[in-house]
């Protein structure tokens, strides 16, 4: 335990050193004014400098964590300003804790942990006096003030490493939790289905006698009916003329992607000198050895000397020689840019030569969809402009490319136009009083829209869940005759007719766990299984299928390696939180006790500064 705590209070000192450095590089925030304190917990006052420095730290870790400077006004919107007072009055209420209880360091020990500080050391190791000075000075302090603080930091510790030490929860606990987890069961199911038997079909009268008797929990969402004009660049595809003399451009672009040199795929094994390499060479042709065990023995994979496929050039001295080699060949020792190296070559890629006639169609299709999608952009603010005159969708439509369309849309609707995103976002923020204007579309596209209804949620009459009706029908009917058919069953097993007399199949499941995931079997299946005694049998009902099952077996968490580091995992995670618990318990109380008294006024004129 004394080991644990001389580890923490060293690594609390270098935090405290890198602190200052921090401060130094970053600016130290020093108020003037009459102002000295912003308020008091018990008889330990709060200074104004250390509630705008710690305001100061915490924006600038903020800062550097997301990459983007945080202003106070943001700040505050998240409640940073407060919960730094929060943390600032706990600490000073513990101060005053370790003052009443006379918990304090002497000034030799002091002295020993100023010493260790880095940022007071100079190049040689040894303490700075001045570098000393200096730093507090950056950091807004001057040496007595230091020196409070770091003798109540350091009884700060003492008091909460105190309480916090010792602390366990009860092996009970986490034995209790990773033996229920790892728990498992041995099970026999049958699956019911109706593959193997007619499907059923019911009559209109049944399914309108069914509409009626569950008509609440038919419903229509919300819907909105839509009239919109939508330009997709590939409407006036037609329109677009691509020159001879761009497309051979285009192509002559493009020459890398349509003329590739043969390549080879190759490894590479690159060595630190030209002996080693030949060493290895040799021992691949006299000692039988292979490629994979040269690798094996630099302690590297096969992804690790992986190059992919390689052109002639890109190899350097030794493309001639892996080029010349047969696939499955292992050429070298060669230069390489790693130093010697032997090389396996694994495959060969042949030119690929593609023709400008060749490539022409795909050229065409390019350069027409661009210059389309141009084309469109450019004619949006003529449309936007119609639409601000006074023209209609569907005098838009008349006098344009754009296509008329309508939609009964709802936030299920994913089908035409509805596809796209941002049309989606429109319509479902657009209102009945809102004017056309044009939208863009993420491939290019226009589209400007209308509601001409809104429709609440409603009670659907039968014709528009015909589809519906005879779907739940279908599958209450099949699952009921399904359970008939697995109560016998199961009334004939308890009987002691075997699943195999029966003519069933049955499907065996050995050590299954609580989180187990079986196909084929209804919600909740694997915790209704952990729910049964041994030898239960139960039918659960699925969405259009039954199942019957029977528990085999119970079996008790062991005492696998697994399961020993999870409880030791638990433990830890545990004592810490229970720790922690306390801890805060106890901090709070301090508080309560020594009271607090803060100044409002004195804490805004610190937030005017950073404003």
């Amino acid at each position: 335990m004394a080991k644990k705590s001389s580890v923490g209070k060293t690594a609390m000192w270098i935090l405290m050193g890198l602190l200052f450095l921090g401060l130094g590089g970053f600016g130290a925030v020093n108020l003037s004014g009459n102002i000295r304190t912003i308020g008091s917990v018990g008889d330990k006052p709060i200074a104004v400098d250390t509630y705008a420095r710690q305001i100061q730290q915490e924006l600038r870790a903020i800062s550097q964590q997301s990459g983007s400077p945080m202003n106070f006004q943001q700040a505050q919107n998240l409640g940073l300003d407060r919960a730094v007072l929060q943390r600032i009055t706990r600490e000073r209420a513990l101060d005053h804790e370790a003052t009443q209880m006379g918990l304090s360091i002497g000034d030799e020990m002091l002295r020993d942990r100023i010493l260790e500080i880095s940022a007071f050391q100079g190049v040689d190791g040894q303490f700075d006096r001045e570098g000393y000075a200096q730093s507090l000075r950056s950091a807004g302090l001057n040496e007595n003030d230091f020196e409070v603080s770091l003798r109540e930091e350091t009884a700060r510790q003492l008091l909460q490493g105190a309480i916090l030490s010792g602390v366990e929860m009860p092996a009970a606990y986490s034995e209790t939790l990773v033996a229920y987890v790892s728990e498992e069961r041995d099970f026999t199911w049958v699956l019911f289905n109706d593959a193997d038997s007619d499907p059923v079909s019911a009559t209109e009268e049944e399914l309108r006698a069914y509409f009626d008797a569950n008509a609440d929990s038919f419903v229509l969402p919300a819907t909105k009916k839509i009239t919109y004009a939508w330009l997709n660049p590939t409407d006036i595809l037609d329109q677009v003329d691509i020159p001879e003399e761009e497309l051979r451009a285009e192509y002559e672009a493009r020459a890398d992607q349509y003329n590739q040199p043969e390549r080879r795929l190759v490894e590479r094994l690159a060595f630190a000198d030209q002996a080693a390499a030949d060493q290895a060479a040799a021992a691949l042709e006299v000692n039988g050895t292979t490629f994979e065990a040269l690798v094996q023995d630099r302690g590297l994979q096969l992804s690790d000397v992986d190059l992919g496929d390689v052109s002639l050039e890109s190899l350097g001295a030794a493309g001639a020689a892996v080029f010349k080699a047969e696939v499955g060949t292992v050429v070298g020792p060669a230069p390489s840019t790693l130093g010697p190296a032997l090389f396996r070559i694994n495959a060969v890629l042949p030119e690929q030569i593609v023709t400008f006639e060749q490539a022409e169609p795909e050229l065409r299709d390019t350069l027409a969809t661009d210059r389309a999608i141009r084309t469109v952009e450019g004619q949006a603010e003529d449309f936007d402009n119609r639409l601000a005159g006074g023209n209609t969708i569907e005098q838009l439509a008349e006098q344009t490319d754009m296509v008329l369309g309508q939609i009964d849309w709802t936030v299920d609707s994913s089908d035409g136009i509805a596809a796209y995103e941002a049309f989606r976002e429109a319509a479902a923020t657009t209102t009945a009083d809102d004017f056309p204007k044009i939208e863009q579309l993420d491939d290019g596209g226009v589209f400007a829209m209308r509601i001409d209804e809104a429709l609440p949620e409603r009670p659907a009459a039968y014709e528009d869940v015909v589809d519906e009706v005879t779907t739940r029908w279908t599958s209450e009917q099949t699952v009921a005759r399904l359970t008939v058919e697995a109560e016998a069953a199961k009334a004939a097993l308890e009987a002691g007719t075997s699943l195999e007399e029966q003519g069933l199949t049955a499907r065996v499941e050995t050590a299954q766990t609580r989180n187990a995931f079986l196909v084929n079997t209804p919600r909740g299946f694997t915790a209704e299984v952990f729910e049964m005694e041994l030898g239960d049998v139960r039918v659960l009902e699925g969405a259009d299928t039954v199942v019957m099952v029977r528990l085999d077996a119970i079996n008790a968490a062991g005492d696998s390696p697994e399961a020993t580091a999870l409880v030791a995992q638990l433990r830890e995670q545990q004592n810490q939180a229970l720790a922690r618990g306390l801890f805060d318990i106890f901090a709070d109380d301090t508080l309560l006790r020594a009271g607090q008294n803060i100044d409002p006024r004195a804490v805004n004129a610190v937030n005017v500064n950073f404003q």
